[in-house]
This record gives C-alpha cells, structure tokens and sequence, in this order.
C-alpha cells in the first residue's frame, strides 16, 4: 500500500490493512480501496457529528484522530446513515456502495471477530446494495483470429505466445506476467497459475498454447537474461512488466480496428471465458476453475452473452416442431338436407 494513503489512515485503520496484505493476502491495490472507503465513512462521521467547524472540505479532513473509543460508540444507525449518504449526497453507483458495504463489514468483522475489540458488529444488518451485472463486451471468435493474424514483429513469437494464452486459457493480467518457465508442466500439458490472494490452479494447454509455447521459446533469449525463472520477457531481458503487456495488446487491437476506451487485456479474459461456454459445451463450474473465479456468480455472468445459443436451446426443445390444433370448420349450409 502506498505511503501516503497509509500515512493518513488511524492506527486501528494501519493494523486492518496490514491484517487484510499479510494474513488474508490481498492486493495492494484492493487494500487501498478498503482504506480509502474507510477514510470516506469517517470523514462522514466527523461532519455527520459536528466534530468539524462547518463549511470543513471532505477531502481535506484528517481522521488520524479516529480511536477505538470513538468507533465502539458506533451503531447500525451511523452505517446506514453513511450507506444513504453516499447514495443520495455523492451519487455512488450501486457497485461503488457494494464495494463501500464490503470494506464496512470487513472492517467491523476484523475488530469483532479476529481482534475482538467490539462486542457487537454494527454492519450485522448491512446488506450490501445488489449491483447492476452488465454483460461483459468480449471479441467475436472471427475478431479473435484476425487479433492472432496481425501480429508482427520481431518480438512476433512472445507476442502471438501471450495472446494465444490469454484467449484460451482466460488469465488475468497479473497472473500471466507471474508465469515462470517451470509452470508450464509438460508431463501433463497444464499450466500453473498463481491468482488472487496467492491461491495456485491449474489450467490445461490446448495444442494452440503448447505450440505458441513452444515457437516462443525457441527464440526466448538465453545469454544476459535478468530474471531466469520468468517466462515472458521484456527487451531488457527481464520479466516483462504489466505496462509493457498491455501496451501490446492495446497496439494489436487498435491494428484490428479495436482501439479506444473498452478494449483491454481484461477484454481478452472475457473472450476466453464466452468462447469456452459458447463453443464448448462447458460446465458452468468447470468455467469457473479454469477462470479463478471464488464465487460462481462472477461466472455465471458469462450464460448469459449469447442470445443465438439461447435462441438454439429453445429451438431445440423437441416441442418446438408442434403446432397448434385448429377447430374444424363449421358448415355454412343448414344441416337438414331440406
């Protein structure tokens, strides 16, 4: 976490995030969320309580002055009041409030539960805001051979190599990065992934990844290599760095005709995920391995991104073909014979 938000974080607040870094093993990046949410719900309630001169700026109120003696006077009132406060005064999109709602349970959970510093959590009632679940834009399979087709280059193996994992075996950024020569496992074509929070998985290699794995280390550098254990490489010989990925994968989609905002290397991680389910026939809980995912909702989200395999599925109800019975005609002549 960086300095400056740790710097003006309470001393309760530095213990949690050092909790939530080491023993539960979160990103740093997420670690910061959760402080400056925190930082938000206290600067709240220093205004809320009239414990700031009026007209005092949110964004410039310190709360290195929070304790423990001023957070167990806390109730549930103050945590939906916050919860509604930044709905209706700061307008925060329900998947914001459900991230706030996160960090505000985690928070509590942590004094109460694992420290037990609180006798009684105050977000015990709090239920985190239901977020809106887009559909996530992914590249047709005919966009995901032309993405494969344009690259060029004299770094043209190690950059064909990166796509052609990153669409079919769905990693994310950082977990392709982390990959070291010695996970790719070829008694059993599967390849080790280190993902979130430090948990290992393992995925299985298509022909496509185990020959663009092989092409790329055919000419992966040998001689004044930095970082040996590391298998994509940067020019300077060291594991190639985030930055460096997604500026290559951003330079072949603008060259497909994919640039701008909206088209990302995460981009690729859902196209991987719909061309599994859409083409493969695949379990929604086989998908949710090979992606990471801890919760079978994030990957549920992907049953519903194609409307034509949805259309085929009706279509293929076996009393789709039935059609509807129809009166017989009535005579429009008198039945008498007279």
């Amino acid at each position: 976490m960086s300095f400056s938000i740790r710097d003006e974080m309470p001393d309760i607040v530095q213990q949690y995030a050092m909790y939530l870094r080491n023993i539960k093993g979160l990103s740093a990046k997420t670690v910061d969320s959760y402080c400056m949410d925190l930082r938000t719900f206290f600067r709240f309630l220093k205004m809320n309580q009239g414990l700031v001169p009026p007209g005092t700026s949110l964004e410039n109120m310190s709360v290195r002055d929070i304790d423990l003696e001023f957070i167990r006077k806390l109730g549930s009132y103050d945590i939906f009041e916050f919860m509604n406060y930044v709905a209706d005064e700061r307008s925060n999109l329900s998947t914001t409030r459900q991230r706030k709602s996160s960090a505000l349970k985690s928070f509590f959970n942590y004094l109460t539960v694992h420290e037990h510093l609180l006798e009684e959590n105050p977000t015990e009632l709090l239920t985190p805001p239901k977020a809106k679940k887009a559909l996530p834009h992914f590249l047709s399979l005919e966009q995901s051979i032309e993405l494969l087709n344009a690259v060029d280059g004299p770094d043209l193996e190690r950059d064909r190599c990166m796509l052609t994992l990153f669409l079919n075996c769905g990693m994310r950024l950082s977990e392709l990065v982390g990959i070291n020569i010695s996970d790719v496992l070829r008694n059993n074509n599967t390849l080790r992934i280190l993902g979130k929070g430090n948990k290992e998985r393992i995925v299985y290699l298509n022909q496509a990844c185990l020959d663009a794995i092989d092409s790329y280390l055919a000419v992966r550098p040998k001689d004044g290599v930095v970082d040996r254990d590391a298998l994509f490489l940067s020019a300077r010989k060291q594991r190639i760095s985030p930055k460096t990925v997604q500026y290559i994968v951003k330079k072949y989609l603008k060259k497909i005709g994919l640039g701008g905002p909206g088209y990302s290397v995460h981009k690729l991680r859902h196209t991987a995920a719909t061309l599994m389910y859409r083409y493969g026939d695949v379990d929604i809980r086989v998908l949710q391995d090979i992606l990471g995912h801890e919760n079978l909702g994030t990957t549920e989200i992907y049953t519903h991104t194609s409307s034509s395999q949805m259309e085929e599925a009706v279509n293929s109800n076996p009393l789709a073909r039935m059609k509807p019975k129809t009166k017989p005609k009535e005579s429009s002549e008198d039945d008498t014979g007279e």
